[in-house]
């Protein structure tokens, strides 16, 4: 039986009427407790938080630094790419943040956090949003490297 498959009449079972607590691109350092704090909710059975995180290294070369750039709209796609998921998944409540500007090794880039009925919904929900998030809203990442050079990643030239 799949476990996703369950019909349930309680109405915690079904999706938040507004499951979107929080969504913010910020240039200040991200909290994984005010994610995690803004998706608790009485019917959630499971959570799922992604933390991503500046690494030393990227492709073999060492990474000194990076900064992200947003475009003006990112805000609202990444409201479209979070109601998509709520839309999808039957989630109680959504957070996701990223950061912006000029981060170290160990800066947090982005949380994000959804909760669900049930543990295998808020995996999937959780991962759809990281996924989709990296791939449709427009933020840029301009790596600089340990020898000096730089790449700019997800801008298309």
């Amino acid at each position: 039986m799949d476990p996703m498959a369950h019909t349930y009449d309680h109405p915690g079972e079904r999706a938040a009427d507004d499951p979107i607590r929080l969504l913010a691109i910020r240039d200040t350092p991200l909290s994984v407790d005010e994610v995690f704090g803004a998706v608790g909710d009485a019917a959630a059975g499971g959570t799922a938080l992604f933390v991503g995180t500046v690494r030393d290294h990227d492709g073999g070369a060492g990474v000194a630094g990076l900064g992200y750039s947003a475009h003006p709209t990112a805000e609202a796609e990444l409201r479209r790419v979070a109601e998509k998921v709520a839309a999808d998944f039957p989630v109680r409540a959504l957070a996701a943040v990223h950061r912006v500007g000029d981060l170290t090794i160990g800066d947090l880039a982005v949380v994000v956090a959804v909760s669900c009925p049930h543990r295998a919904e808020a995996f999937a929900a959780c991962r759809r949003l990281i996924d989709d998030l990296k791939r449709e809203v427009p933020i840029w990442k301009h790596q600089q490297f340990s020898d000096g050079t730089e790449e700019w990643v997800g801008v298309d030239a």
